[in-house]
C-alpha cells in the first residue's frame, strides 16, 4: 500500500504560495501609495488653507482700498467745492 503522504503534489500550495507572496508585494505597494497619497493630500489642504488666507486678505485690501478711493472722492469734490466758493469770493 502506498503513503498517502508522499502520493501529494507540492506543486499546487508551492503555486498558492506564490500567488500570497504576489499578494503581499501587491498589498505592501498598495500602502506605499496609500500613506504617499495621505501626505500628498495633507500638504494640499494646507496649501488651500495658505490660499484661502491669502484670498480673504486680498479681499480685505480691495475692500479698503476701494474706501480710500471713495474718501478720495469725497474729499476732491470738496477741494473743488471750496476752491468755486474762493474764486467767488476774489472778486
Amino acid at each position: 500500500m502506498m503513503n498517502p503522504t508522499s502520493s501529494v503534489s507540492l506543486e499546487p500550495i508551492d503555486r498558492l504560495a506564490d500567488k500570497v507572496q504576489s499578494l503581499i508585494a501587491v498589498l505592501e505597494r498598495t500602502r506605499a501609495e496609500l500613506i504617499h497619497t495621505a501626505e500628498d493630500n495633507a500638504r494640499l489642504s494646507r496649501e488651500v488653507d495658505a490660499l484661502r488666507t491669502k484670498l480673504a486678505s486680498a479681499e480685505d485690501q480691495g475692500a479698503e482700498a476701494q474706501g480710500l478711493r471713495t474718501e478720495r472722492d469725497q474729499i476732491r469734490a470738496r477741494v473743488a467745492e471750496m476752491l468755486d466758493q474762493l474764486e467767488g469770493l476774489s472778486l
